[in-house]
């Protein structure tokens, strides 16, 4: 899915019912106990709690740790064959890395799952298949991109609040750069055009034909233009003032969302959890609209079962209850996961699915034409790794340790080590 919690450890929250440590096993009153461990929102409060009320003899809690940690953590996990909750989320920039050592999770095709391929897209499928052909990981949700923005701080600017005027100004990312400079000659004060430079530029490398792996596993970010492009037109915003400066899944990026710190946010689907979770008080001040450049990608995650659990066949029920479709459509509707399952795309509960807390933006027909179109990306082992090494770059051009230029080859530098 996506980095966005920063609550970290065993017991970060608790859904369901009591949560009595981080193992698997049974409880005092004979229950079977499952942990799941997430690394943000999936939009599955509720769904546990009905899942457990009508599996009476199941325990559920979850665990939810910051999208570094979590992937950190489960890597450590798998390596001491200990301390893995039964069910583990992946997010896509990570599921090859995991994928390279299947045996340290159960093969769903061993468990049914062949039968349930056709739920998915197939490149969602495709993706969390070891090169044996076992199948480590049922796809949630997809990232989808599109922009998300404050209708009210564009109005201030003298910019037009309208979903599709605005987007009429960006139909390129080099107008979306324009555009935010015209905001920022009459921004309200202390309120900058976008975040932080790691966010936007996700987005465009998100749009780019090659990421930072071909599909060889060779790293490109060395040669790559259409990275490089991107890196230079975002360096090209943040010399011009338009970053908050933010990177984003901080503490300090939350509280830009309360204190409306910044007008525009690039929003892959469950950004807009973000947002309504971190600024309550905005609704119907946030609006969506469509993404410079058209489609993209960014995020979207599986659910994996690591083989060291003690409980695994009912582990393995929970994350394919999770991931059915029936489910998906809810955590979209009520949480704003894009779903990866097509037979949804087309389902008008979806389709026709307005956000009242972002002005009644027509989300589910914005988000299922971005599915509809979307041309996956292929993600190389450490893909999720180099993302935040790219992040952590552009920061370094924010802070004003180094140029753009500096920043970059230490970046590629850092990168093929």
């Amino acid at each position: 899915m996506r980095p966005k919690a920063l609550a970290i450890g065993c017991a970060a929250l608790a859904t369901a019912v009591v949560l009595s440590g981080c193992g698997s096993g049974t409880t005092s009153g004979g229950k079977t106990k499952l942990t799941i461990g997430l690394f943000g929102n999936f939009g599955y409060a509720e769904l546990l709690k009905e899942y457990a009320s009508t599996h009476p003899d199941v325990e559920i809690t979850d665990r939810t740790a910051s999208y570094s940690d979590h992937h950190k953590n489960l890597a450590a996990h798998l390596a001491t064959n200990n301390g893995a909750a039964d069910i583990e989320a992946v997010d896509t920039g990570y599921i090859n890395q995991f994928k390279a050592t299947p045996d340290k999770f159960v093969d769903f095709n061993t468990k049914g799952g062949d039968q349930l391929e056709d739920r998915w897209l197939p490149w969602k499928w495709e993706a969390s298949l070891s090169k044996d052909g076992k199948q480590i990981g049922y796809g949630t949700d997809i990232g989808g991109l599109a922009i998300c923005y404050r209708r009210d701080l564009l109005q201030k600017a003298g910019l037009p609040a309208d979903r599709d005027q605005v987007a009429a100004l960006w139909p390129t990312w080099q107008d979306f750069i324009a555009a935010g400079k015209r905001f920022q000659t009459n921004a309200p004060e202390g309120v900058k055009w976008f975040d932080g430079g790691p966010t936007v530029l996700n987005a465009i490398v998100g749009q780019a034909s090659v990421g930072y792996y071909d599909k060889s596993d060779k790293i490109t970010v060395g040669d790559n233009k259409e990275i490089k492009a991107g890196w230079d037109l975002v360096v090209d915003g943040v010399q011009a003032g338009l970053s908050a400066k933010l990177l984003y899944s901080t503490p300090v990026w939350n509280t830009g969302f309360k204190q409306g710190q910044f007008a525009t946010v690039t929003c892959p689907a469950w950004q807009m959890a973000k947002i309504k979770d971190q600024a309550p008080d905005a609704a119907g001040k946030w609006d969506v609209t469509s993404v410079p450049g058209g489609g993209g990608n960014w995020g979207g995650s599986y659910l994996t079962v690591p083989k060291q659990g003690k409980n695994v066949d009912k582990a393995v029920e929970l994350a394919a209850w999770l991931t059915a479709p029936e489910q998906q459509a809810r955590v979209f509707t009520t949480s704003g996961l894009l779903p990866s399952t097509p037979k949804l795309y087309d389902d008008p509960a979806i389709v026709g699915y307005k956000n009242p807390f972002f002005n009644d933006a027509p989300v589910g027909k914005l988000f299922t034409d971005a599915a509809k179109k979307l041309q996956p990306q292929y993600q190389g082992p450490k893909a999720g790794d180099i993302q935040t090494a790219i992040g952590n770059a552009m920061q370094r051009v924010e802070q004003g340790k180094q140029n753009g230029e500096e920043s970059w080859r230490q970046f590629v530098a850092d990168v093929q080590k």
